[in-house]
């Protein structure tokens, strides 16, 4: 796609292109956070705040210890924490100290750890006591030489954060009983740190600052290599995308952001952590999203500009009796991702808070935007918006041509944003990347005449009935309007017929609601071919800890 139609519909004042040049590395942009936001809130977490000046005092202590262990430039120190204070602390020493971050899921079992720390071989690992005893099993079999073990009440102060982990530990019974005599508490490490001098390294464009584990959704586990110009300039995209929108705040008030996605995961990483600390902004770090009492109590604390969130987690917020507890009148963007946003959670959301969802479209391995609705749009759209700053996107075929405009294809991105490819599987790395330099998705996707693009499903999720492409994502959008519906999900089941056939599973909203309904409600709206033969309740569904929801595992069930 050489001539970018999409630029048309971009909102006045984002630039077409942006300077990923601008930062040499990700420690650059974040020192001068440090420097100019010195006095501002940075973190705020269970009621305790961190400043910039801290932040930056904090993470070269850490540093300093992780320089002491006589790690080599580009050596990989893995984190597995929740949201916690700890978790921005050791990412900045991290990068500033001239290692490499690997982002781990605190919710692996350990054999997906093992994997993880194997393949990236990490020689730290910065974890949350409460998943110590997972580490444990398999550490022996891993090259981590050393182990850094924080408490949630860490950087809490002295007397809450004593109460905080005595609860963890004995109340609540969050911290199973676990065995690793070498390892070092955090506050130690600090300790050890503070007396001395961070070492000044030489950070490059060209070096890898993140390596970011894809969900094991998509099969075995690898890790997309995002290099500090990936993110520098995934950074100054997603900020120039947001900037009409943040113009709104007043001037007295600080720009606050909630986090309530795990940091691990790309979009909370880049979109989060990253984009707040850009922007000398104040981040809200929720622990457990899952907990929506606590968050809802959490929210009506703070007065907060900026959502980003997984349907899931806008579905269940706005569905809770409590929302109306939260202020959400200074909210100016809710940023969607992660999967696709449907528009019956998309309606109650702007009902209730007057802020529409954009949506936004990324993956692990483009560190993550490639796409946006417009932050200006007043509606939901549906799509997925159109590429981002300097991002080119086109629609191919199973032999690699482009396909026309309204013609479904695979989506395939490229920009200064696209990994450099996955850690040490070349060969994996050649099947996701063109000889043109783009990296192909895996999702299969349509873009009408105004640039704006829309997924139809992801390649391995389609459904084949009778010959007909069957879409999970249309079926389940339209399903998910039905009053009395939660949330639903759809697959594909063998049939002798048809070769495959459609299986619907929903949690109900109404417990009234009847399988005849339903079946009547899909006539109605849907061709015959694309109806449920299946339709099965459930009081839940199985999803990723991040909220997306796990297709496979409805299949064989």
């Amino acid at each position: 796609m050489t001539d970018r139609i999409w630029l048309n519909s971009y909102p006045p004042g984002v630039p077409a292109d942006i300077d990923p040049s601008r930062y040499s590395s990700m420690v650059a942009m974040m020192e001068e956070s440090f420097t100019q936001f010195a006095e501002l809130p940075a973190y705020s977490f269970m009621g305790q705040e961190l400043s910039y000046r801290q932040v930056d005092k904090l993470s070269q202590a850490f540093g300093v210890y992780l320089q002491s262990l006589g790690l080599a430039k580009g050596d990989r120190v893995a984190v597995m924490m929740p949201n916690v204070l700890q978790y921005p602390v050791a990412v900045a020493a991290i990068l500033r100290a001239g290692y490499t971050l690997v982002n781990v899921n605190p919710l692996y079992t350990p054999r997906e750890l093992e994997h993880q720390l194997k393949d990236s071989g990490a020689k730290v690992i910065v974890i949350l006591e409460n998943f110590a005893a997972v580490l444990e099993k398999c550490l022996a079999a891993t090259p981590v030489k050393h182990v850094v073990l924080c408490a949630m009440g860490d950087q809490l102060g002295l007397l809450k954060g004593a109460l905080v982990n005595y609860v963890v530990r004995n109340v609540k019974k969050m911290v199973p009983a676990f065995t690793l005599p070498n390892a070092v508490r955090f506050n130690a490490a600090l300790a050890q740190g503070s007396s001395g001098t961070l070492k000044k390294v030489t950070i490059k464009p060209d070096d890898v600052a993140v390596l970011q584990y894809t969900g094991g959704t998509t099969g075995v586990s690898k890790g997309a290599v995002l290099l500090q110009r990936n993110l520098v300039a995934n950074l100054l995209q997603a900020e120039v995308w947001n900037a009409p929108n943040l113009k709104k705040i007043p001037a007295s008030e600080q720009f606050t952001e909630v986090c309530a996605l795990p940091l691990y995961h790309i979009f909370a990483f880049t979109v989060g952590m990253m984009l707040a600390l850009r922007s000398g902004g104040k981040l809200i770090l929720i622990p457990n999203p899952r907990d929506m009492v606590a968050v809802l109590k959490e929210l009506s604390k703070h007065k907060f500009h900026m959502f980003p969130a997984v349907n899931t987690l806008f579905n269940a917020l706005a569905n809770h009796p409590d929302f109306n507890k939260v202020d959400w009148s200074s909210l100016v963007v809710s940023a969607g991702g992660g999967t696709a946003v449907q528009s019956a959670v998309a309606k109650l959301w702007l009902d209730k808070t007057g802020c529409a969802i954009s949506e936004g479209y990324g993956l692990s391995e483009t560190s993550p935007i490639a796409t946006s609705n417009p932050a200006t749009a007043t509606e939901f759209s549906g799509s997925i918006g159109v590429p981002v700053s300097s991002t080119w996107l086109k629609l191919l075929d199973d032999d690699g041509n482009e396909v026309a405009i309204g013609q479904a294809g695979e989506i395939a991105i490229k920009g200064p944003q696209v990994m450099a490819g996955y850690w040490q599987r070349p060969d994996e790395t050649a099947k996701v990347m063109t000889a043109d330099g783009y990296f192909k998705s895996g999702d299969i996707g349509v873009m009408d005449e105004r640039g704006f693009f829309k997924i139809v499903d992801r390649k391995k999720d389609m459904i084949l009935v009778s010959g007909f492409n069957v879409y999970p994502t249309e079926l389940e959008d339209v399903v998910a309007q039905l009053e009395g519906v939660m949330e639903c999900a759809c697959v594909g089941m063998p049939d002798d017929k048809t070769g495959e056939a459609v299986k619907l599973v929903i949690v109900k909203k109404d417990p009234a609601l009847s399988e005849a309904q339903v079946r009547a409600y899909c006539k109605e709206n849907l061709t015959a071919y694309k109806q449920p033969k299946v339709v099965e309740f459930r009081a839940e569904l199985p999803k990723t800890p991040v909220g997306k929801i796990l297709r496979r595992e409805l299949r064989g069930k």
